[in-house]
């Protein structure tokens, strides 16, 4: 299958990249590019570094004026931090705190989080059975309120 931001269209990949057109996917590949950055896998589709410059470095980072609590520093000031994750388009952003700085760790700890969230299997939904007493109230609340209404209707010619 061809994701959006697939490299198979390119005539010669970067060296990490030539594991994944071996194996044709991104699952259990643990492969350390040149610069020796550890990466965690992820059962979809991208793995996130371990190194927080090396997940920086896949992102495009926007500042922007916080505003909010603060005063006229944080409405002059482009102190807030909005992190893309480019590979999967995961965005996360901080204005939390006056420093760009600190914003920038903040966002990149929620950035962090949200790929590990995006990468965990889901808990398969065991489905259950209504019971048949809990049938039998539910219908007698719709007939007790299918009465209540048809009061409030003005009586007809016949009535």
């Amino acid at each position: 299958s061809r994701h959006p931001n697939s490299i198979h269209h390119l005539r010669h990949p970067p060296a990490p990249y030539t594991v994944l057109l071996q194996r044709g996917s991104w699952n259990q590949v643990e492969r350390a590019p040149v610069v020796g950055v550890r990466f965690h896998t992820m059962s979809n589709d991208f793995p996130i570094p371990t190194d927080d410059e090396a997940l920086l470095r896949q992102c495009r980072v926007d500042t922007f004026r916080a505003g909010g609590p603060g005063g006229q520093h944080q409405n002059t000031t482009e102190s807030g931090v909005r992190l893309t994750h480019l590979p999967t388009g995961v965005t996360a952003s901080a204005r939390d705190d006056r420093s760009q700085h600190r914003n920038r760790r903040l966002a990149l700890a929620r950035l962090r989080e949200r790929l590990q969230e995006r990468g965990r299997k889901r808990k398969p939904r065991k489905r259950t059975r209504v019971p048949r007493s809990e049938k039998r109230k539910r219908l007698e609340a719709k007939r007790r309120r299918s009465k209540r209404k048809k009061l409030r209707k003005p009586p007809g010619p016949l009535d």
